[in-house]
Parts: structure tokens; C-alpha cells; sequence
């Protein structure tokens, strides 16, 4: 009995020898790092809801607002940053029912619709413009509420470099 323990162990030893000498391949990691992230600009000429006296507007923020993808096959060729301004059209329920690219860009499509997938997934908190008033007692309550669609211009940028593959999103940094 003892010389079949042996030849067991030995079995044993032997496969154990042979799972370290096997020889992996690894894929080869990316050649490039691809970031894209996007910012408000400000809404200088746009036309804006005015509020009478006795109104406020809330909502109008993202809830949902994922960051393009970098288009895998600009990857390899890694141009300098590209810059898309686009404006958000975004309809009652919070969800962006279109996207206009400002001013028609000079960027390749897949860019283009890149920004394009990822803003048509935002959903924002609705526009609601409530109008206040003042019972007897002086106490303010809501009279009406209204939701609104309403547009906002974002910046999308996208940039790659020497490294491993990553996306940054800057809505996700706190307001100042």
C-alpha cells in the first residue's frame, strides 16, 4: 500500500509542477486612456421663462445623466481633445426629447453621436413654476404649479492618453 500512496503523491507533485509551468498569455493592455466629460455653459442669449412676482422655479436638474462613450475606434488614433456644444431639449416628463448640436460641428459622426446616446438617456427633475399667494393669516401657499419644458447648452469633451481605459463625468462633482 505504501508505494501507491507514493505514486499519488508523486501524480500529484507532477500536476501541480506542470499548472505552474504553463505558460499564459495576456492580452495586451489598451494603448490609450479615453475620458469624456461635460459641462453647462452659461445660457447667455437664450430666451427665459419670467417669472412674475410671487413665482419660483425648481427642478431642471439631471437625476440620470450618463457620459458619452468614447468611440473605440478613434481610440487608437487619439486625436487632440474634441469639444461638442450641444443643446438639450427637454420635454415635461424630464426626459431630453432632442439634441441640437451649436453651431454644426466639424467632428467626426461618431462623436457626434456619441453626445447624441448619451443625452437622448438623461432624465432631469421637471420644471415646475409655482405661483404663491397669501391667505389672511399672511401664511404663503402654492396657488398654481405649472411644468415647463425648457433647453440648457452643454460642453461634451472628450480626450484619450497613454494608459488604461476610463470615463469621468464632471456632473457628478459638487455645484459651487
Amino acid at each position: 500500500m505504501k508505494p501507491l500512496k507514493h505514486i499519488r503523491l508523486a501524480s500529484l507533485v507532477a500536476l501541480l509542477l506542470t499548472g505552474c509551468a504553463t505558460q499564459r498569455t495576456m492580452s495586451p493592455a489598451p494603448a490609450h486612456q479615453a475620458e469624456s466629460s461635460y459641462r453647462v455653459l452659461p445660457a447667455r442669449h437664450m430666451v427665459r421663462y419670467a417669472l412674475p412676482l410671487g413665482s419660483t422655479a425648481i427642478g431642471a436638474t439631471p437625476i440620470d445623466h450618463p457620459a458619452p462613450v468614447y468611440p473605440s475606434a478613434w481610440l487608437a488614433r487619439c486625436p487632440p481633445q474634441v469639444t461638442l456644444r450641444a443643446l438639450l431639449i427637454v420635454d415635461t416628463r424630464g426626459m431630453v426629447s432632442a439634441v441640437r448640436m451649436t453651431p454644426k460641428p466639424r467632428i467626426p459622426d461618431a462623436f457626434v453621436a456619441a453626445v447624441r446616446t448619451a443625452a437622448r438617456q438623461w432624465r432631469f427633475e421637471p420644471l415646475a413654476i409655482s405661483r404663491w399667494a397669501a391667505d389672511a393669516n399672511g401664511d404663503t401657499h402654492p396657488v398654481e404649479t405649472v411644468i415647463r419644458p425648457f433647453s440648457l447648452p452643454y460642453a461634451f469633451s472628450f480626450t484619450c492618453h497613454d494608459g488604461k481605459a476610463g470615463t469621468a463625468t464632471s456632473a457628478d462633482l459638487p455645484r459651487p
